[in-house]
């Protein structure tokens, strides 16, 4: 198979529009509100494994954020219909992961991926796994017999995932990262230099000291609020669960190009 073309800024910003992983995104603006009332009003569910303690308990506070790093409708008086994420604000994202990413591969870091999103995004996390195990990094192998939340912490092409009955689950919950970092502690081997993630994945890592970088939909806040507060070192915006995974091709490779770690 031959390599992805790799795009232009510009034409990774259309195919972000064209694809709807940025731009006018599926998620409902009264959906994306909603959230950030949960998380104001102190669910955990909607903190990502993260801690805010009080300092989130204004929900317009909370759209404040969202619109400046992920580009939603900044009109609090805007509470149906359709909503949005700058494509310009993912790319931006993009080169930051990319800069980790290279430093990353500079050092021979010690890497973790994990994904709360496996029928959308485990094919974009395991690719950049690769690419960083090409340049000598290595890449985190979890611990066997992992269990969280009535079910086990696994690990596919690198990448560490949640399943339950036979089948691979979409969970914002923080405890599968609790359970690989507590089982690495308890295996005696290190902690991951970087963690490259999602949802809770992401948000708990960061948590407990890690440098985290994340990917999140517009009606998800936690990370956005995390990077605000430099908790999370990047937080990438945009739709995490488009209608073909493929669409994420393109701007994998863009990550992969900009951080230098394209194969010849």
């Amino acid at each position: 198979m031959g390599a992805m073309p790799i795009l232009s800024r510009a034409d990774l910003v259309e195919h972000l529009v064209r694809s709807r992983i940025a731009g006018d995104v599926a998620t409902p603006r009264d959906n994306n509100l909603s959230h950030y009332r949960k998380l104001a009003n102190g669910d955990r569910h909607y903190w990502f494994g993260l801690e805010f303690g009080d300092r989130w308990t204004d929900e317009q506070d909370v759209l404040a954020v969202m619109a400046e790093r992920c580009g939603v409708v900044d009109d609090p008086a805007h509470r149906t219909g359709q909503d949005t994420i700058d494509p310009e604000l993912t790319v931006a994202a993009l080169d930051r992961m990319a800069a980790r990413l290279a430093k990353a591969a500079a050092a021979k870091e010690r890497v973790l991926f994990a994904t709360g999103h496996p029928g959308s995004l485990i094919d974009a996390h395991s690719r950049v796994a690769a690419a960083l195990r090409a340049r000598g990094c290595d890449i985190v192998r979890i611990p066997g017999g992992l269990t969280a939340d009535e079910g086990y912490v696994v690990q596919f092409a690198d990448v560490a995932v949640f399943e339950r009955g036979a089948s691979l689950w979409h969970t914002h919950s923080p405890e599968p990262m609790n359970a690989i970092l507590d089982g690495l502690e308890a295996l005696g081997e290190p902690a991951p230099d970087l963690v490259v993630a999602d949802h809770g994945w992401a948000g708990r890592a960061a948590q407990r000291g890690l440098e985290s970088l994340g990917y999140a939909d517009c009606n998800d806040p936690a990370l956005f609020l995390a990077e605000a507060e430099g908790t999370m070192q990047v937080t990438i915006p945009l739709d995490d669960h488009v209608v073909d995974p493929r669409y994420y091709e393109p701007m994998t490779a863009y990550v992969l190009d900009a951080a230098g770690l394209t194969t010849a």
